[in-house]
């Protein structure tokens, strides 16, 4: 038995929750996969999954072999590409999730730079502030701001971003400036709909503060520009803060205290890893953002 191939139809099964689908992914039949998964588990002698005529679904062993076989499959891939990550000819296309802010201040720039250098590459840009899912929308890399990337994917680290409260000179002006965190209560705090609160450190350890304000949005730029008309404050990564800063749309509020600042990664399914072009881009993005973002204020003061 080729373990390999088992543990790719195994993983691909995994993801898709359909031997039929995966056999497609895989350019196989669908009986060649349902004999790889038969293989692993008799190989493991445990059932790794459920399967029903409606549905396949893994066993809690099926869970805990999905992730030993994702890093096998991730080592061995990167072994297998370590001497052509400097290939000097790529080309194909790569679909690139990641949030819009994200995409619009620096990916993008990150894009362009990589096509240049990789002229027969194409890529697909995906931006959205909810999570793609990576198997149905067939999403070669997602980048996602996260502490903790979900143990089913692979993930690689790219930089710390800080986060800053900002708020407008004319929402200051009529409203005041806040000095206190408890002050925030008694402002328009806009806020992504997937929060309640607002995270800071204070005495070493976290605190999260509730607010509330008029408008709450699933996408960060709406937030933005309500906040640029002077309607309340907003709590931003400082890729997205710092051009806005810089132009005095928007100015750094609470300063004295302490966001957590947020983690940003590339994850992405093993499969993806098979392609030198993925790799390639996850080196350059890696290479090229080497160094975290950090509030534009503090960058001008050190």
């Amino acid at each position: 038995m080729d373990r390999l191939t088992a543990m790719r139809s195994f993983v691909e099964v995994a993801h898709c929750a359909s031997f039929t689908k995966a056999a497609e992914r895989l350019g196989l039949s669908r009986l060649q996969v349902s004999r790889h998964v038969n293989e692993i588990e008799a190989w493991l002698e445990q059932r790794l999954l459920h399967r029903t005529t409606r549905k396949v679904s893994l066993t809690t062993a099926g869970e805990a072999a999905l992730v030993r076989c994702e890093k096998i499959l991730h080592e061995t891939l990167e072994l297998t590409l370590s001497s052509k990550r400097h290939t000097p000819c790529l080309s194909g296309t790569i679909r690139i999730a990641a949030p819009i802010g994200l995409t619009q201040n620096i990916l993008l720039d990150a894009v362009e730079l990589f096509i240049e250098r990789h002229s027969a590459v194409s890529i697909q840009l995906f931006a959205s502030d909810q999570f793609a899912q990576l198997v149905d929308e067939r999403i070669d890399i997602a980048l996602r701001y996260t502490d903790k990337p979900a143990d089913n994917l692979i993930a690689r680290r790219l930089m710390d971003i800080d986060s800053v409260i900002c708020a407008s000179s004319e929402y200051i002006k009529q409203f005041g400036e806040p000095k206190q965190l408890e002050e925030l209560e008694n402002h328009n705090c806009f806020l992504h709909l997937e929060r309640t609160g607002w995270e800071f450190i204070t005495d070493n350890t976290r605190r999260i503060i509730e607010v509330s304000g008029s408008i709450k949005a699933n996408e960060l730029g709406v937030l933005v520009r309500a906040a640029q008309h002077g309607k309340g404050i907003v709590l931003l990564p400082c890729d997205l803060a710092n051009p806005l800063i810089a132009a005095g749309s928007l100015q750094p509020i609470l300063t004295d205290y302490v966001v957590p600042s947020t983690c940003l990664w590339a994850v992405y399914l093993s499969r993806s890893y098979q392609l030198p072009i993925v790799r390639q881009f996850i080196d350059f993005l890696a290479e090229h953002w080497s160094e975290d973002i950090k509030l534009l204020t503090q960058l001008e003061s050190g």
